[in-house]
């Protein structure tokens, strides 16, 4: 069977309409993607224009917050047909913010989450850690199926400390507290791949940057958005690169890439 390569990009927009006013459409026909996943659209459907909904050669699904306005939100731009989509995992407390769309393919499965931050209480943190278990024992049941996943956006966790400029001076911060990358030392030894990091275990590079203190200019960030991978995918010699593009500005993130050679 002859192989199909194709690019798949995450980017936390950090609000949809403040990022095509700083041409977020251009930067997407730049990157040239065949599924583009954006976290953060801050958006409710009657908010979303023509050009947000249909960009050139793209079909859109979106998630939204039914629990407050101009929060959280989360879509997925596709060239390629999905089988079906689906918004949420069953859990109305975690579906209810907007923060998961899941979209399957004949060879694989997409994920596309914005999972929550946990810098605003004890309360929201707790959160984050119970969505981060709910949200993979619903994945493992998909596994248990023999399906192929592709997991990817805003984890808000940076795993070790080559992810992060200053991990000293944040290990009591949410975003790399102990008990946050003890998750994602979880998921791994659960058998999900961090692609990235798999294919450049020792390149220091960041997808989220501060907007205080000239952070991204100074390149002191964050890796907190990944594209994870179930095994079978390395297995079946799938993945092809794996990228983080800093020279696309427009939100405080940046996309990150993944492409594959699917047989």
């Amino acid at each position: 069977m002859k192989e199909k390569t194709i690019k798949l990009i995450t980017w936390n927009v950090n609000g949809l309409r403040a990022a095509v006013k700083k041409d977020f459409l251009k930067s997407i026909a730049k990157l040239d993607a065949d599924i583009v996943a954006i976290q953060e659209t801050k958006l409710q459907e009657h908010q979303r224009t023509d050009e947000m909904i249909d960009p050139d050669n793209y079909r859109s699904f979106w998630s939204y917050a039914s629990v407050k306005k101009g929060y959280s939100g989360v879509a997925v731009y596709t060239r390629l047909e999905p089988e079906n989509v689906r918004t949420g995992i069953g859990i109305p407390e975690y579906d209810n913010e907007g923060r998961i769309l899941e979209l399957n393919f004949e060879k694989f499965t997409f994920f596309n989450i914005y999972f929550p931050n946990g810098q605003m209480s004890e309360e929201r943190l707790q959160y984050k850690l119970e969505f981060y278990k709910s949200f993979f024992r619903y994945t493992e049941g998909l596994r248990k199926k023999g399906k192929s996943l592709i997991i990817t956006g805003d984890f808000n966790t940076a795993h070790n400390e080559i992810d992060l400029k200053n991990p000293k001076s944040n290990k009591d911060r949410s975003g790399f507290l102990l008990i946050e990358r003890e998750w994602i030392d979880r998921i791994v030894k659960m058998g999900y791949v961090d692609t990235f990091r798999h294919l450049y275990p020792d390149t220091v590079k960041y997808s989220w940057w501060s907007y205080r203190f000239n952070a991204r200019k100074n390149n002191a960030g964050w890796r907190i958005d990944y594209f994870f991978v179930t095994g079978d995918i390395i297995e079946k010699g799938w993945l092809k690169e794996a990228y983080i593009d800093n020279d696309i500005f427009g939100s405080d993130h940046c996309p990150v890439g993944l492409v594959l050679n699917i047989g």
